[in-house]
């Protein structure tokens, strides 16, 4: 079934909502530390979720802690970390995308999963783009951040390969665990790395409060829930390759907001990143479901 133009309006609405994230978050993060921004965020995340909190089934509970971790404390701490320390917004956004290609070799690695030459070849392009991006000037200057993305990439990519294997949980009851267990690491973590949070708190200003807001309301509760009323409607194959909107929207808005200047070797990486995380998209889409 072709998606209906209002279903294309709704993945609109998602790279907007998904895209702004690295806006709103950034400019939040230059009031608040990284690990102390995430546990906030993630707090307000379970608390509106807490209504679909249900224990999953029986013999998933070490499964279902695992995936929370990875793509609830160790994904966003990882990754807000690194949009902090980042001098752009452009790179971290485009460094993300390398998800897609690194859930294709997990699934390879721990599931025997077969892949052509076609999207071994897309994955060896995004990877060479992230070398080429890693070049960039504005990239050069904090190197951890790039490792540190590349990092959170791959945290998203073993949980979404890990929640393969879980059943009869629905997507909001997963959020709330990832919530329920993520939490007290970041905390312990921010609290060791990041200090006290009342003196932080007490400087914070509407800026941090607002990006908190965006970040969970809009970006975590709003665009999840219309990307699951999206999936239950169509393979999320089909859907993934719309969203490489979500950079290109991170990129226009660090440029005119965030005084981004892309430089030639961030411009051409991140294409090759985008266009091997594309092909690794449109070849997932063309496998049988």
């Amino acid at each position: 079934m072709r998606l209906r133009p209002g279903e294309l309006a709704l993945i609109g609405l998602i790279c907007l909502g998904w895209g702004g994230n690295f806006l709103a978050s950034a400019l939040a993060l230059t009031e608040l530390p990284a690990l102390l921004f995430t546990s906030l965020r993630l707090a307000l995340v379970g608390l509106l979720m807490l209504p679909w909190l249900r224990p999953p089934p029986r013999g998933q509970w070490p499964r279902l802690i695992a995936v929370a971790q990875l793509n609830g404390a160790l994904h966003f701490g990882l990754a807000f970390w690194a949009l902090r320390m980042a001098g752009d917004i452009s790179s971290p956004a485009i460094v993300m995308q390398t998800y897609v290609p690194l859930t294709v070799l997990l699934s390879v690695l721990l599931l025997g999963e077969r892949i052509g030459w076609r999207r071994s070849a897309a994955i060896a392009t995004s990877f060479a783009g992230v070398l080429v991006l890693g070049l960039d000037p504005a990239v050069v200057d904090a190197p951890l951040a790039l490792c540190m993305m590349l990092a959170s990439a791959f945290c998203l990519a073993l949980g979404t390969v890990l929640m393969r294997g879980l059943a009869g949980l629905h997507p909001f009851s997963l959020q709330a665990w990832s919530a329920l267990a993520g939490l007290p690491v970041l905390v312990l973590a921010s609290l060791l790395l990041e200090g006290a949070p009342w003196p932080h708190l007490a400087a914070a200003g509407g800026r941090a409060w607002l990006g908190i807001a965006y970040s969970a309301l809009i970006a975590s509760v709003l665009c999840h829930s219309l990307f699951f009323v999206l999936v239950r409607r169509h393979p999320v194959s089909r859907i993934t390759p719309y969203l490489l909107l979500t950079p290109l929207v991170a990129v226009a808005l660090g440029i005119v907001v965030w005084n981004d200047r892309p430089g030639l070797r961030l411009v051409i990486g991140g294409t090759m990143v985008l266009a091997g995380v594309l092909v690794t998209a449109l070849r997932n889409a063309a496998r049988p479901t």
